[in-house]
């Protein structure tokens, strides 16, 4: 026999198969129907919690909207409406990719209101152990992911069902309950110091000196260096003005935009021998308004054919291969190692947070700290 209710506490019964049942009203549809759940227990105090909770819980949702999405649908529908029109077209593609061969079809089919941190931590380990898209039928390469690009898609995830809970869609954010896969910190690489003279040399004699003296000198990103017009180039106060960057976009094409954040847009101060190089430079073809623009098409250099050049000088020096923002990073490091302070090449790097440079660039400090503690050793063995 049913037990009575009491106020407020919901529908309790006994079934016939022996576990007790809790029903309650936990909302209504577009129509004004009540949508009518329950909950079950083995033992009657069982039931009556689960009671409690899903009521509470219900008072926190809109229970109507919530069973209208499967996750696939609301990341689908969040994508759209809340994250396309406000990011840039490669984090666009980044961020598609994710929900269409991660997210989908690994929990694209569960109600949003049911998935668990347990259903994304397995989906994660998933992506990490062979989640790689294969570019074609003869990609040989391993299906792992690293644990960056995992944090990549937990970061977009996450916020993704961040805008359910604010949408009362979900109670909480059930990606605060995984536990994510530590990144290992890479050696930063750089061009050594005892092999600039030649790669200079070698830059010279390809004719695009200009180019990688300015990159070493500035630490800029490619797509920023390639951007610069002459326009951008103050010869009386020896600097320039990066306001924008060159980006690949879908399809392969390249288009100039403004930088990523506010803090990349920036005036630099750059040496005077820089200043004549560009000058120089420019009186190459005076009448173009790119400061290095290409030879083949007398437009803008495409980012990735400077980067074949630096690829070109290493092989041709026999030194091993680098990215070249290797190049970006030889300048930060050299600054370091030469007492420039890391606020100042935080700025000239266009980092948002100085904290970021100095933990980037902790190889450098820690060799810093080795010289201090050297030449406080030698003052204070002066007092002995």
């Amino acid at each position: 026999m049913a037990k009575r209710r009491a106020s407020g506490e919901g529908n309790i019964r006994k079934r016939s198969d022996g576990r007790w049942e809790g029903r309650y009203v936990a909302g209504h549809d577009a129509n004004g129907k009540p949508i009518r759940k329950n909950v079950l227990g083995k033992t009657q105090a069982e039931a009556r919690d689960k009671l409690k909770r899903a009521i509470e819980e219900s008072r926190l949702m809109d229970v109507g909207r919530a069973d209208e999405f499967t996750v696939g649908a609301w990341a689908k529908t969040w994508f759209e409406l809340y994250s396309k029109p406000n990011i840039r077209e490669s984090t666009q593609e980044r961020y598609w990719n994710h929900i269409r061969f991660h997210i989908i079809p690994y929990v694209g089919q569960i109600k949003l209101a049911k998935l668990t941190g347990r259903d994304i931590q397995k989906m994660y380990n998933d992506v990490r152990d062979h989640g790689r898209i294969p570019k074609g039928p003869n990609d040989k390469r391993d299906k792992s992911l690293s644990a960056s690009y995992i944090r990549s898609l937990h970061r977009m995830f996450h916020m993704c069902l961040d805008r359910a809970v604010k949408e009362q869609l979900i109670i909480r954010n059930p990606c605060n309950d995984v536990v994510l896969p530590k990144v290992e910190k890479k050696e930063i690489m750089i061009l050594k110091p005892e092999h600039m003279k030649d790669y200079l040399a070698e830059a010279d004699r390809r004719g695009v000196l200009p180019i990688f003296f300015l990159e070493l000198c500035s630490g800029l990103r490619k797509g920023e260096l390639v951007a610069l017009l002459w326009s951008d180039l103050d010869v009386e106060r020896k600097t320039i003005s990066v306001s924008k960057q060159a980006v690949r976009v879908k399809g392969g094409g390249v288009k100039v935009t403004t930088p990523k954040t506010a803090t990349s847009i920036r005036v630099e101060s750059i040496p005077q021998k820089a200043v004549e190089l560009l000058v120089a430079e420019h009186e190459k073809h005076p009448d173009n308004p790119y400061l290095f623009p290409s030879p083949v098409t007398g437009d803008m250099y495409y980012p990735d054919a400077i980067a074949a050049i630096h690829t070109k000088i290493l092989r041709t020096l026999g030194l091993e291969h680098t990215r070249f923002h290797a190049l970006r990073h030889t300048f930060a490091s050299v600054a370091l190692q030469n007492g420039v302070d890391i606020r100042t090449v935080s700025g000239m790097l266009g980092h948002a947070d100085p904290g970021f440079t100095l933990r980037t660039y902790t190889h450098t400090m820690n060799s810093l700290q080795v010289q201090a503690a050297e030449t406080m050793g030698a003052v204070m063995s002066q007092n002995l």
